[in-house]
């Protein structure tokens, strides 16, 4: 089913020409739309299906500094400051609190990687809190048991998946841009040798600069300008539950299930890392480039079936613009759930946090997270199509960093000073022998 989503009216009419396009209304669209509007641009945001419907509302809210990749840490910082900032200058509520991020274990392994993740954050100003057992336990004493310790970031916090990315599309309206639903982006058009038009199904943007944050079907859409990107998605399954009685904290980890409270008062439910790999041609054409991050996390994805074949997102064809596309026949990603999963992260829950047993089970989805090799998003523009600027494999961490990436987005187009240093996200890192580094703590 559906993840819970804030409807939201926009424009009905295709505009015919606009200073930048951007496809795709996720958190991270939205924001480089919002952004590019504030800075005075005719911006047209075009979205398939609905705004925010996908993973941007299908994640769990979390928007936090703690753990980040050294190379995604400097955007996670300046984007918990942009979501503060636009709640101010906009008068729309996403939702976001600085409610502080709760990590408990038993595990010393896990704990002395929390704790180098620390020393390292010292040095780029970044401050969380290492606990030993007796803070540990009373921070999470909603568990009703005692830790080897934790980490608390009291700087961090949650944003609300169901009304963010609607609220930000608002914003976007009072500022004159355009944001028009149920309209695919069907490829582009080429002038003196760059960019010169997006072809919609509903007719053609004449545009010199175009954004691509369509997520999981980034990839795909890159294929049609040949342009390889190398992506892949995890089917990742969670729950809701109502609101009721009891004092549950608002944003809790540990290895065996994580708890967030949501913008209506339940509690979102999900086993971090916990996926499906379902078997497509995209998934098989960049198999070798993704084995070390699969292999690495080989305890907690399992193989999926054909779910991914049948939503079209990672399919190797080609498509015409005068003909509809694989977008326009699955306007929202909506897979199936899978089922043990969403048992074993309710039994978990209610284990960790008896309370939970009180609740009534709300709603269950799943969500299609895309990644890169590195697990760092491609942000930047492709040089072999100027005027194209891709933004996508946010990796499961795109929600929570959309207006760091949105800003920066805004910043390349508009040749201003970027608030975060642009070359570690750059697309171009994939063609090199060092895409697979991660940072070492």
């Amino acid at each position: 089913m559906p993840a819970p989503l804030t409807l939201v009216e926009t424009d009905a009419g295709l505009q015919r020409s606009a200073d930048a396009v951007v496809i795709g209304a996720g958190i991270v669209g939205v924001f480089t739309a919002y952004y590019l509007a504030k800075r005075g641009l005719k911006v047209a945001l075009i979205e398939k299906g609905r705004v925010g419907a996908e993973q941007s509302s299908r994640n769990w809210g979390w928007c936090r500094q703690q753990n980040r990749d050294a190379r995604e840490l400097p955007m996670a910082t300046k984007s918990l400051d942009l979501w503060e900032s636009f709640a101010e200058e906009s008068g729309e509520d996403t939702g976001f609190r600085r409610c502080g991020l709760l990590y408990l274990s038993d595990s010393e392994e896990e704990l002395a990687g929390w704790a180098r993740w620390r020393d390292f954050a010292r040095t780029v100003g970044v401050s969380t809190h290492m606990l030993d057992s007796s803070e540990a336990s009373e921070r999470g004493k909603a568990t009703r048991r005692i830790w080897k310790g934790g980490v608390f970031s009291p700087t961090d916090g949650t944003a609300d998946p169901a009304s963010a990315a609607p609220a930000v599309a608002r914003a976007i309206v009072k500022l004159g841009g355009t944001v028009l639903q149920n309209c695919a982006a069907r490829g582009i058009e080429m002038e003196g040798g760059r960019l010169s038009a997006v072809v919609t199904e509903h007719g053609t943007i004449r545009t010199k600069i175009a954004i691509l944050s369509g997520g999981a079907w980034a990839s795909s859409f890159c294929r049609q300008l040949g342009i390889r990107f190398p992506q892949a998605s995890t089917r990742s399954s969670i729950l809701s539950i109502g609101p009721g009685e009891g004092d549950l904290p608002d944003a809790l980890h540990t290895a065996r299930v994580s708890v967030t409270r949501r913008g209506d008062g339940g509690h979102t439910l999900a086993i971090s890392g916990r996926g499906r790999v379902d078997v497509t041609a995209q998934n098989m054409r960049f198999a070798t480039q993704f084995l070390p991050m699969f292999m690495r996390r080989w305890r907690s994805l399992s193989p999926g079936g054909l779910e991914g074949i049948r939503s079209g997102h990672e399919s190797l064809a080609r498509w015409r613009l005068d003909r509809p596309t694989p977008m326009e026949h699955m306007r929202i990603l909506d897979p199936a759930v899978d089922a043990s999963t969403i048992k074993l992260t309710y039994d978990r829950a209610v284990e960790l946090l008896p309370e939970i047993g009180k609740r009534r089970i709300t709603a269950s989805w799943a969500g299609y997270i895309d990644s890169t090799p590195d697990g760092v998003p491609a942000i930047g523009e492709v040089a072999s199509v100027p005027g194209f600027i891709l933004a996508a494999g946010f990796s499961g961490h795109g929600f929570g960093i959309g207006p760091g990436a949105g800003h920066l987005i805004a910043d390349i187009v508009t040749a201003s000073t970027p608030i975060v240093d642009p070359v570690p996200y750059h697309p171009k890192r994939f063609e090199s022998s060092s895409w697979g580094k991660v940072a070492d703590f």
